[in-house]
């Protein structure tokens, strides 16, 4: 059986950054030895200890991603026995509905278990319904290692899949899985944790076509190269595991708060081997707000310590001395918290103190520095293969740097209690006390801005390129905390308890009046939408609309009440642009919906949206396999459209997008719910608010959009010249 794995190393341009970078980065440390302050050696020592640190976390990173792993999932043999666990304690019943909805209908055969560990009557009555396996325990020791140990117990399955609470799968996530485990070797497969709440506190520039979130490098980069080495660990959820390996450590690693890290180390100790599957197969709910978010990093960090502690990590047997220094990599990014909060506060010492930690800010340090500074940030974008996105990355930096640097501290406590991150939308009622830290940062650096000045003015406590440096550098520690300060206050004003996808649906709807007329829906959930068509005079909040929304499998009859009346001005008169409703639901009537939303990447297909953006060596053009990363801009407006064949009568409701409007010759986009064929001639009503208009037109280039119920498709329209009305 093959063992070393298909994988793509770093082009030749970027190696040659990389060269660059340790020539230069040695002849700066080289250099920085001789500027040390003597009359303040250990202010020197530390901000010197500072960037070999940082040195040697690039170098481990260099080491992880210089080659890529390149996976095509083997075909599933038929006959495996799987058991798929879902883990839940207090997530709320239509969350974990929306999860069970999607793992039972995953195609390979299975069977679902619901693990309770909140022991809720409501939990049991949903397994029953969906028809899957409910168990409970007694206690909750081990929290959730615990929780699927006691579950292991009582499946039978060859195979055991886990997912959180709030990750749903793929129909084909098994599929793509199995094939693997041919290799008797392999003990897990692990795949992205993909995220759907694409306004979630870890994403950022989700209002363009760029969908990057806090983890993108982490699971399109980092994983990849921690593959290649036999070091890709198991993350929790969106896994299969083979249960001889898990009987062979003993079930789920406990005695951590990180069973999933545990797990996997004590895994490979034994000398089985992990594939990580880089492809999306099951999307889950990122924390919503700071809250959760730096909740979550600190019991990463917690875990990382304990299993530190408890594993030896690099002076452990049973590794290899690759893996060693993965999982050293892995378990040492929480100590950058210490790093970034003392380079934080260095500029304010020296411009309070006039106490510097090197004795040259002159031409002789920006010749060295420079370079350094800005072949560091270089490197990060390029070996990231354009997932880094350095400034963001240091805005994240400073948002979570005191939760990393207090979860480190777990390698020296006792016991740390297991805290399950909150999943929902809703942010807590104040983040005060969570933005402390950067308040401090952004405070004490202004400070220091006007009281140096004031120092520089009166005294001349520092040489005039030191004042300038550190009030360069206070100023960009400052810029950062408001930077971070402001999106946390942004994120409060949140309140959606659902998550809305901005996927587009054509659907008829009625008003009050008996009229029925076609229309676009989106920014959707089981919850409610937002309706676009022409809306009757008198329509108002309260107001009860009917309809049936156009899925491609079937069509949906819903009930809804308006929430809220949009409207916009044209010509200097004032229109209803749209209306938000929530939807009058009972029982299981929007299950089909469900389905269709969650555990898909529709969103990001019909939206083009991408993580990664342009390397400064892919903006240039040098020698790069992938020359080109743009995936077009986010069509954010559709018109629902009624549409047939030029020659025939028989008409399909489908949609378009809204820039057609604005240019009757553009090409348009078409999204159908049945094959179009390249130069098929079309004829178009087009229905927006103002009312119908037509349009006639060929069919260009097509591609498939597969969904969770039946497939879409997206075409290219071309319109005949005069062909609107």
């Amino acid at each position: 059986m093959k063992t070393t794995p298909d994988y793509e190393s770093l082009e030749p341009g970027r190696k040659l950054v990389v060269f660059a970078f340790l020539v230069v980065t040695t002849w700066y440390l080289t250099w920085r030895l001789g500027t040390f302050n003597r009359q303040a050696l250990i202010f020197s020592w530390l901000l010197y200890a500072a960037e070999l640190y940082g040195i040697a976390t690039t170098l481990m990173h260099l080491f992880m991603t210089w080659r890529l792993t390149v996976r095509k999932a083997p075909a599933a043999p038929e006959g495996f026995s799987v058991d798929v666990f879902v883990t839940t304690i207090n997530e709320p019943v239509a969350l974990v509905r929306k999860t069970l909805l999607a793992v039972t209908a995953m195609s390979y055969p299975h069977e679902t278990w619901l693990l309770d560990d909140g022991k809720r009557p409501e939990m049991e009555a949903l397994s029953r319904e969906l028809g899957c396996r409910y168990l409970v325990r007694d206690g909750n020791q081990d929290a959730k290692a615990g929780n699927l140990n006691n579950a292991l117990r009582h499946a039978k399955g060859q195979f055991v899949a886990v997912f959180d609470a709030d990750h749903a799968p793929k129909k084909g996530f098994l599929e793509k899985a199995l094939g693997y485990f041919t290799d008797p070797e392999v003990a897990f497969v692990q795949t992205p944790q993909d995220f759907y709440n694409l306004d979630s506190f870890q994403h950022h520039g989700r209002h363009g076509a760029l969908a990057w979130h806090e983890q993108s490098v982490f699971f399109r980069v980092i994983q990849r190269g921690k593959d290649y080495w036999n070091a890709a660990f198991f993350c929790g959820s969106c896994a299969v595991l083979r249960r001889s390996a898990l009987d062979a450590i003993g079930g789920f690693a406990t005695g951590t708060v990180t069973e999933d890290l545990h797990t996997s180390i004590k895994i490979h100790k034994k000398g089985f081997r992990s594939v990580y599957h880089a492809e999306s197969l099951a999307f889950g709910l990122a924390p919503s707000e700071v809250g959760s978010f730096l909740n979550q990093r600190v019991r990463w960090g917690e875990g990382a310590m304990q299993v530190w502690r408890k594993e030896g990590v690099f002076f452990c047997r049973g590794l290899t001395m690759a893996q060693r220094i993965n999982y050293l990599a892995s378990s040492i990014t929480y100590f950058d918290g210490w790093q970034k909060g003392f380079f934080y506060i260095i500029p304010a010492i020296v411009l309070l103190s006039g106490v510097m930690p090197i004795t040259t800010f002159g031409k002789d340090f920006l010749l060295h520095f420079i370079p350094y500074f800005l072949l560091t940030f270089w490197v990060f974008e390029e070996v990231n293969r354009g997932y880094g996105r350095s400034v963001t990355i240091e805005q994240y930096n400073m948002a979570r740097f005191a939760a990393l640097a207090w979860s480190t501290l777990g390698l020296f406590r006792g016991k740390v209690k297991f805290a399950v991150t909150p999943k929902g939308t809703a942010p807590p009622a104040t983040t005060g006390r969570l933005i402390a830290p950067q308040a401090v940062v952004m405070g004490l650096n202004c400070l220091a801005i006007v009281a140096g000045a004031v120092l520089y003015r009166l005294y001349h406590h520092l040489p005039q390129s030191a004042f300038l440096a550190n009030l360069l550098w206070a100023g960009v520690n400052s810029g950062l905390a408001v930077a971070v300060i402001r999106f946390v206050s942004a994120q409060g004003k949140h309140r959606r308890q659902d998550y809305r996808f901005h996927i587009p649906f054509p659907a008829i709807v009625q008003f009050g009046d008996g009229n029925k007329s076609a229309c676009t829906i989106d920014d959707i959930s089981s919850a409610g939408c937002r309706i676009y068509t022409a809306v009757p005079d008198g329509t108002e909040v309260g107001t009860e609309v009917s309809g049936a929304l156009f899925l491609p499998s079937r069509s949906l009859r819903f009930k809804a009440t308006v929430k809220t009346v949009i409207r916009g001005f044209s010509g200097g008169q004032q229109y209803v642009k749209s209306i938000g409703c929530s939807f009058l639901r009972e029982g299981s009537e929007l299950d089909e919906l469900d389905r269709f939303l969650y555990g898909s990447d529709i969103q990001w297909s019909i939206n083009h949206l991408r993580e990664a953006i342009q390397t400064p060596l892919e903006l240039m053009n040098l020698d790069l396999s992938k020359q080109e990363n743009n995936a077009g801009d986010a069509e954010s407006k559709w018109n629902a459209i009624s549409y047939s064949p030029a020659d025939d009568t028989h008409r399909a409701l489908g949609l378009i997008s809204a820039r057609q409007a604005g240019d009757r010759q553009a090409v348009a986009t078409i999204l159908a719910y049945r094959p179009l064929q390249p130069g098929e001639q079309l004829k178009v009503d087009v229905y927006g608010h103002r009312g119908i208009s037509s349009l006639t037109g060929s069919v260009g280039r097509c591609r498939r959009i597969e969904t969770p119920l039946a497939p879409m498709f997206s075409c290219e329209f071309v319109p005949a010249t005069g062909g609107a009305s």
